[in-house]
């Protein structure tokens, strides 16, 4: 039975020195296939050939709002173009999404809307990225409406907002959040969620899990973020299997592979 990464950075420099190990244990872990997001223009483009020397690593490509101060107006027209030359190699848009830490909030919602339009016109979820923002991304979705979906990465908030994205065919990413006893109401919401409408990921280098502060998260930690999630979901040892299972099931459908 095995696992997806459905949101790690195994391309940045963190992981040069050690990725071909990592990617090697990982498999042996069962940790079969990653998706890795694109946050820049530049970093994307570098993705269309990262992807073609690991073949467990599936690739999305898209503007990151805490890339901001990378991001050209033109950006938007060489993202669209870059898209739909690699169209074949692309399991969704994004990271993308609207982040009230960062400055601008009307340049990122431009942004953002543009890159809902270009996965539209693909027809490829989306992977969004949100901090004290969900307001502002159901307006978006109101303005222009997601057609195939997506995952909400690192999903932090309401029942309420997770079932207004399930209905709208998001799933929700289930990461390192759900290993700290502080955030009991992700940890509830979570719990309440079936499995056919969540997602299994790291987001390495980053989100570490609770123990390992001050590390660079891994891929290697997924299969602790699955074990906090069967206690939430008081799952008992015979009926791991099929959770798994049901989360795998989950990250294929989404992104098609």
């Amino acid at each position: 039975m095995a696992f997806i990464d459905s949101h790690c950075h195994l391309d940045f420099a963190e992981f040069d020195a050690t990725r071909e190990q990592l990617i090697r244990q990982s498999l042996e872990l069962g940790i079969n296939h990653f998706i890795v997001p694109g946050v820049s223009l530049a970093q994307s483009y570098s993705l269309t050939s990262f992807a073609k020397q690991y073949p467990s690593v599936y690739i999305a490509i898209g503007l990151h709002p805490y890339f901001m101060a990378e991001h050209r107006d033109e950006h938007l027209d060489e993202l669209n173009k870059l898209a739909h030359k690699h169209k074949d190699q692309l399991v969704a848009i994004g990271e993308c999404g609207i982040d009230r830490s960062i400055e601008n909030i009307a340049k990122q919602t431009q942004i953002f809307e543009y890159q809902i339009e270009l996965a539209n016109q693909l027809e490829l979820p989306l992977i969004v990225h949100h901090r004290q923002s969900h307001d502002l991304i159901a307006q978006s979705f109101k303005r222009c409406k997601p057609k195939f979906g997506g995952v909400i990465h690192a999903f932090s908030g309401s029942l309420q907002q997770a079932n207004s994205y399930i209905k709208l065919g998001f799933k929700l990413g289930v990461g390192g959040v759900i290993t700290y006893e502080r955030a009991q109401k992700t940890r509830h919401v979570i719990a309440q969620i079936a499995p056919e409408h969540l997602l299994l990921e790291t987001d390495a280098p980053s989100m570490p899990l609770a123990g390992f502060q001050g590390q660079h998260n891994t891929p290697l930690q997924l299969p602790l973020v699955f074990d906090q999630l069967c206690q939430l979901k008081q799952v008992t040892s015979l009926n791991r299997n099929d959770l798994k299972q049901r989360l795998y099931d989950s990250c294929s459908a989404l992104f098609r592979i």
